[in-house]
């Protein structure tokens, strides 16, 4: 540090002959430049030393290049601060914005740090494997309480920065001292802000979501694409995206297919056919439908005649998938073949529309009251 400083000392008597101003400009620059020289040097060391045997760590090298750099320009700021010409006031001022950098960099290098640091442990769980509850449970844990841990070290930070200028630093003291009737009013007004990070907190602790549940809001399907800091955001069948504050699952009632460990779901089809359909060959078929298909989970399959109309019977076709989207296509496949099988073998299952034509019964009558006398002349 010594030698460091000793160096900019001769460059500074070397620029005797030009103004002050412009030889602290000279030393900052020539500073910043020896910070980024610096910077990339290590970066070229490292590469050649632990890009290939180690590259976890040169990853992490690279994630965190843009605060490296940063604090590095910042120590050597610090470094040339005292020996370049400046004057008091300009040196003291100087001097309080690298604090604040300084401040700023600790709270940067914790999120930084915390992020990382999540990352690493959400690799265990990959959310892309068939049987993704786990990966889905810690994603939402971790994403949800990362956001609010950030807020805190943003706000945090914010206010150790504000902190350094006298001025702000004695009007937070004054505020604190008659914090009463203001806090209630701030508390107030950010309520449903407040009440948003809260929900954050609840549901990564007891979880009624997570990330790709399958969900019905508002009456609406979709899956659960994003959780945010005070907002979700529902990835519809369509491709629509509802975007829903985070209090409503915990306010209001909504339905969550994929809660469980097991994701598989139970679909009915329902079948209207005649009184001559045969039942039990119906039944055989639907079984055989579901062993052909792959979405077909082989826990649940049934079929029960559930009421009779005036002209047909109501057959309940049951079956479960292991996904409710699977769930959806496997009622439809059902539904097209057990069609295609009615219409191909049993024409005589389908509903018929049975009528009685009271209008050709009263000619049958009239025809034969006519007749009678006839044949009793004859007779």
């Amino acid at each position: 540090m010594d030698a460091i400083r000793s160096a900019v000392v001769a460059i500074k008597h070397g620029l005797d002959w030009l103004p002050d101003p412009v030889v602290s400009v000279i030393i900052f620059g020539l500073a910043v430049v020896a910070a980024l020289a610096l910077h990339n040097w290590l970066q070229h060391l490292l590469r050649r030393l632990i890009a290939h045997r180690y590259p976890n760590a040169f990853s992490l090298f690279n994630e965190t290049s843009k605060l490296t750099k940063l604090a590095l320009i910042t120590l050597a700021m610090i470094i040339v601060i005292p020996v370049a010409p400046l004057y008091p006031e300009t040196a003291e001022i100087l001097s309080r914005l690298l604090l604040m950098a300084v401040i700023g960099l600790i709270g940067w290098t914790a999120v930084v740090v915390l992020q990382l640091s999540a990352s690493a442990y959400l690799r265990r769980y990959r959310l892309d494997a068939d049987d993704n509850f786990l990966a889905r449970k810690h994603n939402t844990q971790v994403r949800i309480l990362l956001r609010v841990v950030d807020g805190i070290i943003l706000l945090v930070t914010i206010g150790a920065a504000l902190m350094t200028i006298p001025s702000v630093r004695q009007y937070g003291i004054s505020l604190f001292a008659s914090a009463g009737i203001a806090g209630i009013a701030a508390g107030l007004a950010a309520r449903p802000v407040l009440s948003n990070l809260l929900a954050g907190v609840q549901l990564a602790m007891t979880q009624p979501i997570r990330l790709y549940d399958s969900v019905i809001v508002e009456g609406e399907y979709g899956t659960i694409e994003e959780i945010g800091s005070t907002y979700v955001t529902v990835k519809l069948w369509d491709l629509r995206r509802m975007v829903v504050p985070l209090s409503y699952f915990i306010e209001k009632p909504f339905q969550n297919w994929s809660r469980e460990n097991s994701s598989s779901l139970i679909g009915s089809v329902m079948l209207y056919v005649d009184y001559r359909a045969p039942v039990a060959l119906i039944r055989e078929k639907l079984m055989e439908i579901l062993r052909q298909s792959e979405r077909w989970d082989r826990t649940t399959a049934a079929l029960q005649v559930t009421d009779f109309k005036e002209g047909s019977i109501e057959l309940r076709c049951l079956m479960s998938a292991r996904a409710p989207g699977q769930t959806f296509d496997l009622r439809c496949e059902v539904r097209e073949k057990l069609i295609d099988f009615l219409q191909r073998e049993h024409p005589e299952a389908l509903p018929h529309s049975r009528q009685i034509s009271l209008k050709a019964d009263a000619e049958e009558i009239a025809q034969s009251q006519e007749a009678a006398p006839r044949r009793a002349k004859r007779s």
